[in-house]
């Protein structure tokens, strides 16, 4: 079991979350945890980077659209950056790629 690190940044579109390690039942509580702190503009972008997690279970698919509504209320946009095969299988399963913006990479969702 991989401990989650959650790392972030700014770009020019917002802040953007590095989840490396395993999201579940007992790590999704950090990412909401993250997001209480994390203050978002009105037409930013928050990018959610995953290219370093490794398990997503259904509690970090929550935490996913937790995030999600975060980002609406406060008007801003977010986007999910190098998903896992196996969580953009998930995401597609249960209909969220059609609800999340997918990118290839960080750089490529920060584009303005």
């Amino acid at each position: 079991m991989s401990p989650l690190k959650i790392t972030s940044r700014t770009a020019a579109t917002g802040p953007v979350l590095l989840i490396d390690g395993e999201l579940d039942h007992t790590t999704a509580p950090q990412l909401r945890d993250v997001l209480t702190e994390l203050t978002l503009q009105p037409g930013q972008r928050l990018v959610l980077d995953l290219a370093g997690m490794e398990f997503c279970d259904s509690s970090g698919i929550t935490a996913l659209i937790v995030s999600r509504n975060h980002a609406h209320a406060a008007r801003a946009d977010i986007a999910l950056a190098a998903v896992p095969a196996h969580t953009q299988r998930v995401l597609r399963t249960v209909g969220l790629d059609q609800v999340f913006p997918l990118h290839p990479d960080s750089r490529t969702a920060t584009r303005p």
